[in-house]
């Protein structure tokens, strides 16, 4: 009886995916990948990321729209778009959640531009500071020209 005890080593697959789970939200491929090194069996990982889906424990669109969530306040759509493409979301997916985050991005862009700077752009460096800031959030550049005022008057 105490061999069998001695065999098994730490939590059940099962058990680390709802501890994971229960931390935050994953996408399959993400959660996949962080227990496929606790198991040499990937058909067995396969069946129980199946079973945690049915069971309501794992969503990809809820993974999807916690890291909108989470990301949104300083970050622009391509920059999202980017990160969901690599945790294996499905594109329709993120289809819905862009259309969402090009509706609000001018605002999005405009309080993260305000917050780090608050004032136009007074030379063509500072602007082009300014546009590098934004452009490597992920803000489209049609959004970064009218945050940054493209009316100006340069001499």
């Amino acid at each position: 009886m105490g061999d069998r005890v001695a065999e098994k080593r730490g939590p059940s697959l099962r058990a680390r995916a709802v501890a994971y789970l229960s931390r935050r939200e994953y996408a399959r491929t993400e959660l996949a990948r962080k227990l496929g090194a606790h198991t040499d069996d990937p058909a067995a990982l396969d069946a129980l990321l199946d079973d945690l889906e049915r069971e309501g424990w794992l969503s990809t669109r809820r993974f999807a729209e916690s890291l909108v969530h989470r990301r949104a306040e300083r970050q622009g759509a391509a920059r999202i778009v980017q990160e969901l493409r690599q945790h294996g979301v499905d594109e329709a997916q993120i289809g819905e959640l862009r259309n969402g985050l090009k509706a609000t991005e001018y605002e999005r862009a405009l309080a993260v531009w305000s917050k780090r700077f608050g004032e136009r752009p007074t030379d063509r460096t500072a602007y082009a500071k300014q546009a590098r800031f934004l452009a490597a959030r992920g803000f489209a550049h049609d959004v970064i020209h009218r945050v940054l005022g493209d009316d100006r008057d340069d001499d």
